[in-house]
């Protein structure tokens, strides 16, 4: 079995920018640029702030009973389903969660963890 695996790590605001700058220079130079997938925090203590113990509880229930709804997760997770909704579209806006929503109805989705680690990096440089 192959392990997923997502990059998560922390890189400060001037290190974004100065990379945004040479890929628009590589750009530039009609070369290819290097993909890099992965989730950036600003601190560290942003990570934590986004990676609770409770989102990373949903992450692992998501992973491991695979709910077909918000709803049922709520129920596994045995948490309010206005909190659980919150936190999926916040682990979705960074990247951590992916949702699928149902053709019938719109408003209802499956949230999906398509991967099974997070590496989480540190430069100290």
């Amino acid at each position: 079995m192959k392990i997923r695996k997502v990059r998560v790590g922390i890189k400060n605001l001037e290190t974004v920018l100065n990379e945004f700058v040479q890929t628009g220079r590589t750009l530039e130079n009609r070369k290819q640029v290097k993909k890099e997938k992965g989730v950036y925090f600003t601190s560290v203590e942003a990570f934590r702030k986004a990676l609770t113990p409770r989102r990373l509880a949903l992450l692992k229930a998501i992973k491991t009973e695979k709910p077909s709804s918000v709803r049922q997760l709520s129920r596994i997770t045995q948490r309010d389903i206005k909190n659980v909704s919150t936190d999926i579209k916040f682990l979705e806006q960074v990247g951590l969660v992916d949702i699928k929503k149902k053709i019938k109805r719109e408003k209802e989705i499956t949230p999906r963890v398509n991967y099974d680690k997070i590496l989480f990096e540190i430069a100290v440089t």
